[in-house]
C-alpha cells in the first residue's frame, strides 16, 4: 500500500474509531509484525522511494546518566543540504506545517528552515521493546482518558484512533527518575527577553523499570512532578506539584500551588488545560507544557495517518552548552541559524474542541515523529479557524539512557508577535537520571515542610 492510499484509508476509519465505545488491542497476528515488518515500537523501519528518509538505524547507549547533554559528533557534523525560504517554500510546501508556511511567509527577510540529512536513530532499552509488544495485544483504548491493561512500554504501537497517538506521546519512557532545569524566556517583538528559572523533579511511575504502576481497569498514576521556580525574584519560592493519573477530574490528575505570597500548599484544579502555567504571563498553558500533557476529553481526535515532513529533529547542537540563551532570541522567532531539520514520517493528529467542553483553541493539528512517538510540531487555531499559535519541539535523543526529548520547545503567539521559550538548559546542568526519591517527596504536606525551614 501506498503511503497515499494508507493516509485516506486511515482518515477513512477514523470516523468509526472515534464512535466504538472500546477498541481491543489488535491481534497476535498484528502484534508480530512489531521487530520485523515495523520496529519494535511501530514504525515503518524501510526509507522512502528516494533515499531522502533512510532505514531505521537505531543507536546504541553511550553516556553517564547522572546527566549529559545530548550529542552525537557524526550526526553534529552534518553540513545542510539546502535551505527553505519564502522564495521557494511553494516547492515543498506539501511537506512543511501550515505553522512553517505562516512564519516563512509573514517574515520573509530573516525566517528560514536549514534542511539536513536525515538520520533514524532513535531506540529504546531492551525492557521498554518487550512491554510495547506485550502492550499490543493487551492495552484497550475505552475512552480519551480510560485505557486500561498497559504497562511500561508504548500503550498502542499500532494505534487505532488520533488519542491513542497522543497516549503514546504522554507515556513515552524517559528514565525512571529525573531531575532538570527548566528555564524560559519569553521573547518580544525586539528581541528582549524575560527570564526564569525553575528545577524539576519527577519520578515516572509507569514507564518506570525499577518499580512500575500498571494501568488497570481505569486506574494508574503514571508520573509525580514537584517544580520550584528559582527566578526572577517575584516569581521565586513559587511550588507546583502534580500527580498524574488516568481519567479526568478527581479521578485524573491531582495538583496543588504553593505561593510565598500565601505561605501555605493548597488544591489546585485550575492546574490544568488551557490555564496558563504559573509565571509565564500568559505564554503558555498547562496542557502545553511537553507539547500536550492534558486531559483529552476537551477535544474529538481523529487520526489523519502518516506523512513525509520536515520537522526538528537530532537537534543536538542547539540542545546543548554550544548555544547560549542569548544565541536563541531574535525579533520575531527564534535565531533560524541554529535549528536543524531533516524530512521524517509523521502522524498526523486532529482535534477539534467539543462545543460542550470549551477550550481557547477550536482546532489543533498534532505532528508525532513516527520513531519517537514524539510531538515535534502543533497548528493551534483559534475558533474562527485562523491560527493563533505554532508549536514547535527540538527533538533529541538521550543516548546515556535511550530516551528522546524536545529542547527548545517554541510556542510563536502569531497575533502578539512574542514568542515563548521552554526546556532550556544549557547555561545550568543537563538532566539528572540517576536521582531518586523517598515515597513521601511528592506530597503536599513534604512541600509545606520544605517551605517552613
Amino acid at each position: 500500500m501506498t503511503l497515499r492510499r494508507l493516509t485516506i484509508a486511515l482518515a477513512a476509519g477514523a470516523a468509526w474509531a472515534l464512535s466504538a465505545p472500546t477498541m481491543a488491542a489488535v491481534s497476535q497476528e498484528e502484534a508480530n509484525k512489531l521487530g520485523t515488518e515495523l520496529t519494535p515500537v511501530g514504525a515503518n523501519p524501510k526509507g522512502n522511494e528516494d533515499g531522502t528518509i533512510p532505514e531505521w538505524n537505531p543507536t546504541t547507549m553511550k553516556g553517564d546518566k547522572t546527566g549529559e547533554y545530548p550529542s552525537h559528533p557524526e550526526i553534529d557534523a552534518d553540513e545542510p543540504r539546502f535551505v527553505i525560504t519564502a522564495e521557494n517554500m511553494d516547492q515543498y510546501a506539501d511537506k512543511l506545517s501550515e505553522g512553517h508556511k505562516l512564519l516563512l511567509e509573514r517574515y520573509p527577510d530573516s525566517y528560514k528552515m536549514k534542511i539536513y540529512p536525515s538520520h533514524r536513530i532513535v531506540t529504546w532499552p531492551e525492557e521498554i521493546l518487550a512491554a510495547t509488544k506485550r502492550n499490543a495485544t493487551s492495552c484497550e483504548f475505552r475512552g480519551p482518558d480510560d485505557i486500561t491493561n498497559c504497562e511500561v512500554g508504548f500503550p498502542f504501537p499500532i494505534p487505532q484512533t488520533g488519542a491513542e497517538v497522543i497516549w503514546n506521546h504522554k507515556l513515552k519512557w524517559r528514565g525512571n527518575n529525573a531531575r532538570r532545569y527548566n528555564n524560559q524566556m519569553i521573547v518580544q517583538q525586539n528581541g528582549d527577553y524575560q527570564f526564569t528559572k525553575i528545577v524539576e523533579d519527577v519520578t515516572f511511575s509507569y514507564a518506570n523499570m525499577n518499580d512500575p504502576v500498571p494501568i488497570k481497569d481505569g486506574q494508574g498514576e503514571y508520573l509525580r512532578y514537584l517544580s520550584e521556580t528559582v527566578a526572577p525574584v517575584r516569581l521565586a519560592g513559587t511550588f507546583i506539584l502534580v500527580h498524574e493519573k488516568v481519567g479526568t477530574g478527581e479521578a485524573g490528575r491531582r495538583a496543588w500551588l504553593y505561593s510565598p505570597g500565601l505561605r501555605r500548599i493548597r488544591r489546585a484544579p485550575s492546574v490544568c488545560c488551557d490555564n496558563p502555567y504559573e509565571g509565564t504571563d500568559g505564554h503558555q498553558f498547562y496542557d502545553q507544557v511537553d507539547m500536550f500533557n492534558g486531559v483529552l476529553e476537551r477535544f474529538n481526535w481523529k487520526l489523519l495517518g502518516k506523512k513525509e515532513m520536515f520537522i526538528p529533529y537530532n537537534s543536538h547542537k542547539i540542545a546543548g552548552p554550544p548555544t547560549k540563551y542569548a544565541d536563541l532570541a531574535q525579533p520575531r522567532h527564534l535565531n533560524q541559524d541554529l535549528p536543524r531539520y531533516e524530512l521524517h514520517r509523521v502522524w498526523v493528529v486532529e482535534a477539534e474542541n467539543k462545543p460542550d467542553l470549551r477550550h481557547t483553541f477550536g482546532k489543533k493539528v498534532l505532528y508525532v515523529d513516527e520513531d519517537s512517538w514524539n510531538i515535534v510540531m502543533i497548528d493551534n487555531y483559534d475558533h474562527r479557524g485562523e491560527m493563533m499559535q505554532f508549536q514547535e519541539g527540538h527533538y533529541f535523543i538521550s543516548r546515556n539512557i535511550l530516551a528522546g526529548a524536545t529542547s527548545p520547545e517554541v510556542i510563536y503567539h502569531l497575533n502578539t508577535g512574542r514568542y515563548f521559550l521552554t526546556a532550556l538548559a544549557q547555561e545550568d546542568q543537563p538532566i539528572d537520571s540517576t536521582v531518586t526519591y523517598d515515597d513521601g517527596y511528592f506530597t503536599a504536606a513534604a512541600v509545606q515542610r520544605k517551605t517552613s525551614r
